[in-house]
């Protein structure tokens, strides 16, 4: 707890100014840190231990097991703890609620923060809640973060790659400055920081191929097509060498992002003849102008490193795609925020 007040005590010279003129101090702490304002006893308690479980869950998609987010916790708010970046308030009042609720709000106490309330007349309804909403509290918090990096890439991101993602594919695509290094294929570019002095390399892949048909996106044809891909341009330092996907580590999730359908695929790659390897994750989506799939991917190598911190920050980059159809969107490119809030039935029901 020392070390994360003498953090937030140096941040505390970054004061901003807001659109109303009011200063507020700019939001502290790193990435996935979630602050919790509770008791130690309530921590303790089975209602505690549900939370800490459902923010201690892992990352998904990794070779091995590495956590959510980072948790601290303060039994109040005070004005070194105020402008933590991710806090979750806990409200217990069984005279006051009815019934159990998620609130957020954003920027209270500081710029780009959100403070998360959880309102329950029990604690016994508190941890049912909990448990039963664990995925809504980690892909909310999991949005509030790609979110952050979205914005930081419209401040600073690779203008070179952005020109090549248009030239080949006449698509729009933002990522990291630092990744420089580029090898262009058919309908395929690899962009990476594989020319830098750090031991790992971070590598981004789009590709495209003609759309036929929703099988396109079966499990089946989504390894095929990946495997084929990186087989033909992405070969190792020796003959033989290519990179390929753990078949049984791969999971294809469906949602859709500016109202269209768009698949998640999450699992590992392998060097084949070779011990390199890694997560990826990749969205893909349709072209309909083109009539075509593309394909855009994230994977990491760190050997002996933690990966999910690489790998969450490539992913915020594949939302910034922009199809041909997208040229006249607005650039608050954004993932759609979890909806969390009470819904007017549950507010009159308080």
């Amino acid at each position: 707890m020392k070390k994360i007040f003498l953090i937030l005590l140096s941040a505390m010279l970054f004061i901003a100014c807001d659109d109303t003129g009011t200063f507020k101090r700019n939001a502290v702490g790193n990435p996935y840190e979630v602050l919790v304002v509770c008791t130690q006893e309530f921590w303790d308690s089975p209602a505690g231990r549900a939370l800490e479980g459902v923010l201690d869950t892992d990352i998904p998609g990794l070779p091995q097991s590495e956590r959510s987010f980072r948790i601290s916790r303060t039994e109040q708010l005070t004005n070194l703890t105020k402008p933590f970046r991710n806090i979750i308030s806990i409200d217990i009042d069984k005279d006051f609620y009815s019934r159990t609720i998620f609130k957020y709000s954003n920027d209270i106490y500081a710029r780009s923060q959100v403070v998360l309330t959880i309102q329950s007349p029990s604690r016994e309804e508190f941890e049912q809640y909990v448990k039963d909403n664990s995925q809504v509290i980690v892909d909310f918090f999991t949005s509030v973060e790609m979110n952050r990096q979205i914005e930081n890439l419209k401040q600073k991101h690779n203008p070179q790659a952005l020109e090549t993602v248009k030239e080949l594919f006449g698509c729009e695509l933002m990522i990291p400055v630092e990744m420089s290094g580029e090898k262009r294929g058919e309908n395929f570019v690899w962009l990476s920081d594989f020319n830098s002095v750090n031991p790992e390399i971070l590598s981004f892949v789009m590709y495209s191929y003609p759309y036929t048909s929703a099988d396109n996106f079966s499990l089946e044809n989504y390894i095929q097509k990946r495997d084929s891909v990186m087989k033909k341009n992405m070969p190792g330092g020796k003959p033989g060498q290519y990179i390929q996907t753990e078949k049984e580590y791969v999971t294809l999730t469906e949602t859709s992002y500016r109202d269209r359908y768009m698949q998640i695929a999450r699992g590992l790659w392998y060097m084949e003849n070779d011990m390199m390897g890694g997560p990826f994750v990749s969205h893909a989506v349709v072209d309909e102008i083109n009539n075509r799939v593309i394909v855009v991917e994230a994977f990491v190598y760190a050997a002996g490193q933690k990966k999910g911190k690489f790998i969450r920050k490539l992913e915020a980059s594949l939302y910034t795609l922009k199809l041909p159809a997208d040229k006249m969107i607005e650039n608050s490119i954004h993932i759609p925020q979890i909806v969390i809030n009470a819904t007017e039935e549950e507010k009159s029901a308080q």
